[in-house]
């Protein structure tokens, strides 16, 4: 029997009275995944047994109650997939996404939107009258694009919304003393100092996402965040900083989110 997958639900504050959106983070425990993969590892695409990587979606489908899923094969760009289609279980268990894109959205209640990580920040955005949907899969270069703020302008102008309705709540990720590039000048650029710890060689990624979905126009008492390091909770969490090379074998944990 699979152990029971290690859940982190977030309430959204801030929604209408009556409306429902449902939000979960998954953890490395749990699972049947053995090696680096051990245990709770929800992707198909780092070298998994492709059996325990179904086992693991079972297990996360029936700790969810949800039947039908929409994932996408993450690239580190800026395309977002609105309304997206459904994956209904026996598919989703048995192979990986192939529609490139880093963000989907959906007005669909029961859709869980599915979002791998292992040190990216899994965003998601919801309408606080539960219009609409959306989860973002933001590495750095995902931020260097300001995917955040352009994903909230492109949501709101195809739903006629006010960036202002709008409840973020970012997941586990690369944590401010965690997060050292030391090529800041060739990755980032003189626009993203202000988020750079010169001396450190870090880059305060949290920050610079509630700051983007600031600018996109979200109200501040409406940005949220699980201020939970993958790179230094890695009995917790997946990691690829804390992965060895070349290879880097690990798994992914996964955020899901749902209106119901």
């Amino acid at each position: 029997m699979v152990p029971p997958l290690e859940l982190l639900p977030f309430d959204l504050p801030g929604l209408d009275p009556g409306v429902r959106v449902r939000c979960v983070f998954t953890t490395r425990r749990g699972g049947a995944s053995a090696g680096p993969y051990q245990g709770a590892n929800l992707s198909f695409d780092v070298g998994d047994d492709p059996a325990s990587v179904a086992a693991n979606r079972d297990s996360l489908a029936a700790q969810t109650g949800l039947a039908a899923f929409a994932e996408l094969r993450q690239v580190h760009g800026d395309a977002l997939v609105l309304d997206a289609e459904a994956t209904p279980l026996a598919e989703f268990r048995a192979r990986a996404a192939t529609l490139e894109a880093d963000a989907l959205s959906t007005t669909r209640p029961g859709l869980g939107l599915c979002i791998k990580t292992a040190d990216c920040q899994p965003i998601v955005l919801a309408h606080k009258g539960g219009r609409f949907l959306a989860a973002l899969h933001a590495g750095w270069r995902g931020n260097v694009l300001n995917l955040p703020g352009s994903a909230v302008a492109r949501l709101c102008a195809h739903h006629a919304a006010d960036p202002a309705e709008l409840i973020a709540v970012r997941g586990p990720s690369l944590g401010p003393q965690a997060a050292q590039f030391t090529r800041f000048e060739a990755e980032f650029g003189p626009a993203f100092r202000p988020f750079h710890n010169a001396e450190a060689q870090t880059v305060d990624l949290w920050a610079l996402t509630r700051h983007q979905l600031l600018k996109a126009g979200l109200r501040a008492e409406n940005i949220h965040g699980l201020d939970l390091c993958t790179r230094t909770r890695q009995e917790q969490f997946f990691s690829y900083r804390a992965a060895l090379p070349p290879e880097r074998r690990m798994g992914r944990q996964m955020s899901l989110a749902w209106i119901e």
